[in-house]
């Protein structure tokens, strides 16, 4: 299957890409679900909560291109921290929405460059836009990369806040899910805020929708000061009274969702296909085990089906600790490594490195300076009790 034809985005020029934040300006960049590829910047979506505010980036509404699709994959393939086989790869999922309809050849593109080079790592495609018929048949050619098309919708009715009606998404969702042969789609339920898209209305709609993916994932609002600054200069309201490294998902939002999806009937899966994180939606859509580690934060397995549980646990190995702790220090890990039930701990390592170490060993990888605590899961704390001292 061709993927469609149409004039490439025009490139910016160096003094343009310079003007750039910098971090903006570096197309390869590891985040928890892979190691992401970014080349196109600029959308007109304008959801108010978009990560594009902390790249200063918001107000570039029209897509375009720092580099070629070729140069771009042959920097993600040529990473240091890219795996064959096994790094898991993000494709626009930073900067602009892979499906618009200037982005998606480039988007195609991309896969088909990766495809080719005979890659069988995962590759996750985040979009909220429409996806037609004829899209699917593209998405369906890729013989190699296991590909999942995350389908972004939040429901929010503000149009303040969230102009795009998620109706687009919802049907974008029903036809990824009707077409899917090669590649999965997932429902990517989020952000859930209380008060804005969480009414018992809401949260039936979303069930509906779960039932046309393969797997659907839930999380909250990732509510940074660049992103409440947004909100508070545009008379926005204010979800939270603070704001969090970690994306916000109340216990009482949980608790509302985990009780709608609940089915004590079935005894094999009481909550569905339904999962707190992206790695674990993504990994049972394709019928493998998580490639996080999460099975070690034993809580986060508490809503899984059980053949789920039973393809993580077989997969789910401590590393040694000699050997983990030699590859931290190459990563710059400075302080103590430790190896317990839940994770690897280090001090002194930056983000990134600790994904790259985190998906090598199939077993997360927490800095010793940002706690998980029990049952946030890696959240920030704001709606959740105060975590007990030890």
């Amino acid at each position: 299957m061709a993927t469609p034809t149409r004039r490439p985005l025009p490139l910016l020029t160096t003094g343009q890409v310079q003007a750039l934040k910098p971090e903006l300006a570096e197309v390869i960049e590891y985040r928890k679900s892979g190691l992401s590829v970014n080349h196109v910047v600029g959308c007109p979506l304008d959801c108010g909560y978009c990560v594009r505010h902390l790249f200063d980036n918001f107000e570039m509404k029209v897509p375009r291109a720092l580099m070629t699709d070729e140069e771009a994959v042959a920097q993600l393939t040529g990473h240091p921290y890219f795996r064959p086989h096994r790094t898991p790869l993000q494709v626009f999922n930073r900067a602009t929405d892979p499906m618009l309809p200037v982005v998606k050849p480039h988007t195609f593109n991309v896969l088909r460059l990766l495809d080719e080079q005979g890659l069988t790592n995962h590759v996750l495609v985040i979009t909220r836009w429409r996806v037609e018929p004829e899209d699917c048949a593209v998405l369906n050619s890729f013989r190699n990369i296991r590909l999942t098309v995350l389908v972004t919708h939040s429901g929010i009715d503000d149009q303040r806040i969230e102009p795009v009606d998620s109706a687009i998404a919802a049907t974008s969702l029903r036809t990824l899910y009707a077409h899917a042969e090669r590649y999965r789609t997932v429902l990517y339920w989020r952000p859930v805020v209380p008060g804005l898209n969480d009414t018992d209305a809401h949260l039936l709609r979303a069930r509906e929708l779960a039932e046309h993916a393969h797997a659907t994932v839930f999380t909250g609002l990732f509510f940074r000061s660049e992103i409440a600054a947004y909100y508070e200069s545009h008379d926005l309201p204010i979800p939270y009274g603070d704001t969090a490294r970690r994306k916000i998902m109340p216990e009482e939002s949980e608790q509302r969702i985990l009780n709608l999806f609940h089915d004590p009937a079935n005894t094999e899966a009481p909550y569905g296909p339904l999962f707190r994180k992206t790695s674990c939606g993504v990994a049972y859509a394709h019928g493998e085990a998580d490639y996080n580690g999460h099975y070690g934060v034993r809580e986060l397995c508490d809503i899984c089906p059980s053949d789920q549980l039973a393809l993580c646990a077989s997969a789910w190995k401590a590393p040694d600790l000699a050997k983990v702790t030699a590859e931290a220090r190459q990563l710059g890990a400075t302080g103590a490594v430790e190896v317990d039930e839940r994770a690897i701990i280090v001090e002194g390592m930056d983000e990134q490195p600790r994904y790259y170490l985190q998906h090598g060993y199939g077993y997360q990888c927490h800095d010793q300076a940002k706690p998980h605590h029990h049952r946030r899961h890696g959240r920030a704390d704001i709606g959740w009790p105060a975590p007990k001292e030890s």
